[in-house]
């Protein structure tokens, strides 16, 4: 019998199943990356993304078509991360414009509301490239206005849709040299299709686990003290059932738990005619699992890290008073008369945030690389600056998107991005900014001060891979300019002096070093000596960024 439509509780639980796909694929999508630099990637972006809408999804109680095309539009635009997950919440943002006109959904507004998410995101992209995420979705859209003019029957139409789907993906690398090259599809049309088969999975009533949902999955985690994890002296809550092969007796009831008291506590152990239901907190679950083995097959095993359950409660406690004295703080700021101007800006490391503050900048957002910075953080921060023209320094090309999308959505301050793609834009840009002039001249000054900003980062492999004609093994040192790698080596210090040599020109006047939190100081200095010899014509600058991830930030000016 035919399915025709699907109705407002069938799209929730599609919905919330394909965001639990994806979250349960991100380490795989994260691998598709092209750069194999070890920072936040496309499935980590998406899934924050997702994961926001989800869990306004799963706090509706009774919804119709109306609130849950809201939750779901909404949640994904503030919690949009980076650029794939800020398209990915166009996606959605389209998708539900068109569903919310109806009380339910059959093949024809599928359809309609495929076209109309392409079409909402193509336009978010200032220049949108084929190849990508964009290319999925509209081969989606593409292949649903097809399947619509022949059939209404949904079991016919979806798995049609996933199948050519799965074959525009498979044709991204033809689209994107730079995908041939390293031997991967998109990363992010591979996100967008793990949505779609998370949901195609409850369509067919399969048994879907949300339990990343309802833990929150995402969350920016701090991590507590070392004291605080150790006052749990057992990590893994270990739980398994044994099928026994043969009779389970007393004797060997006895002797389990004796060992299983000799690697853990909080031991049951139940036998119930040919099960034996066991329970142990243990830092070798391996152990345990060996032994029970001896007596049969197992099931039902789940393991949890409990010192990650009592971080989490470290967490939320912190994160109270965190949000009460932020609360105080933008209180007192909102009492204020409202100054002129004020900035924001998007920052990598304790270094680089003392230098912000330095040169007057009002709300640093850390994130950067590592963890783009949403859109609702983005308005979080505007929020908190009490001005009527307010800056923003991106600070990198993954965030600008966001940054664009918190700008259309605010109303009652004058929000100007500024697209810096580097740390080292955003200081020069601020440092360009001049107090006596209005904020379009600001604007032209401070975009023109950083055309003229060439940055490098030094950074380690996290896998193997061939781009830009260089072939890069797991664990080697890499220069990232702003177009590409520029060398590959096995010293940072070497490896960036070679890149140097290909920003550095007869214009150039200064050298930014920003060394990050995994070299030491001395050692940034010698290699500050080392750069003046070579070039004895330009100024040297040394500064403690504190970046994770990247030994040295630097730019050339």
């Amino acid at each position: 019998m035919a399915v025709k439509t699907i109705t407002t509780e069938m799209l929730r639980k599609m919905f919330l199943a394909g965001a639990a796909n994806l979250e349960a694929k991100k380490e795989f999508i994260n691998e598709l990356n092209v750069f194999p630099v070890p920072d936040g990637d496309t499935g980590t972006n998406m899934t924050l993304t997702i994961m926001s809408a989800a869990k306004e999804v799963q706090a509706l109680a009774n919804p119709d078509m109306v609130s849950m095309a809201k939750a779901i539009s909404s949640g994904s635009l503030r919690g949009a991360r980076g650029n794939s997950g800020v398209i990915l919440s166009q996606l959605l943002r389209g998708f539900t414009k068109e569903i919310r006109e109806h009380d339910e959904i059959d093949v024809e507004v599928l359809s309609k509301a495929c076209d109309r998410a392409t079409a909402t995101a193509y336009k978010a992209v200032m220049k949108p490239k084929e190849g990508t995420i964009l290319t999925v979705a509209k081969g989606i859209s593409h292949k649903a206005a097809e399947l619509a003019e022949t059939t209404d029957d949904l079991e016919v139409f979806l798995p049609e849709v996933i199948r050519h789907a799965e074959k525009v993906l498979a044709e991204t690398p033809e689209l994107l040299p730079v995908l041939k090259e390293a031997g991967v599809v998109d990363s992010g049309g591979q996100g967008l299709l793990e949505v779609i088969r998370g949901a195609y999975d409850a369509f067919l009533g399969k048994e879907i686990d949300y339990t990343a949902i309802e833990k929150g999955q995402g969350a920016k985690v701090v991590k507590p003290d070392q004291q605080a994890q150790a006052d749990i002296k057992f990590g893994y809550c270990t739980e398994f059932i044994i099928m026994t092969e043969k009779e389970f007796t007393e004797k060997d009831e006895s002797e389990f738990k004796a060992y299983l008291e000799s690697i853990g506590d909080s031991i049951v152990c139940v036998a119930d005619d040919d099960i034996v239901k066991i329970h142990v907190h243990t830092n070798d679950p391996g152990l345990a699992i060996q032994k029970a083995l001896t007596y049969g097959q197992l099931s039902r095993m789940k393991i949890d890290n409990m010192r990650e359950e009592h971080q989490e409660k470290l967490i939320r406690d912190a994160q109270k008073v965190a949000a009460q004295q932020a609360e105080e703080q933008k209180t007192k700021k909102k009492n204020e008369p409202r100054k002129p101007v004020g900035f924001i800006a998007v920052s990598i490391g304790g270094g680089m945030n003392e230098i912000f503050r330095e040169l007057g900048v009002d709300c640093i957002i850390e994130g950067g690389q590592t963890m783009n910075p949403s859109t609702d953080d983005m308005l979080t921060a505007i929020d908190q600056v009490n001005a009527d023209h307010i800056f923003i320094l991106p600070n990198n090309k993954n965030i600008i998107l966001a940054a664009n999308q918190a700008q259309t959505l605010t109303k009652d301050k004058d929000i100007i991005v500024i697209p810096t793609k580097t740390v080292p834009q955003g200081i020069t840009a601020v440092i360009s900014f001049m107090p006596e002039a209005d904020v379009d001249t600001n604007m032209e000054a401070m975009q023109e001060a950083v055309k003229n900003v060439k940055t490098g980062q030094v950074t380690y492999a996290v896998r193997d891979t061939k781009i830009d004609d260089k072939v890069i093994h797991e664990g080697d040192i890499m220069g990232i300019g702003d177009q590409g790698i520029l060398s590959v080596g096995q010293s940072v210090e070497e490896t960036a002096k070679e890149m140097l040599a290909q920003l550095v020109d007869e214009d150039s006047e200064l050298i930014s070093l920003y060394y990050g939190q995994d070299v030491r100081e001395e050692d940034a200095e010698k290699f500050a000596r080392t750069v003046e010899e070579l070039y004895p014509d330009v100024d040297i600058d040394v500064h403690m960024g504190g970046q994770p991830i990247y030994y040295y930030v630097l730019s050339v000016e």
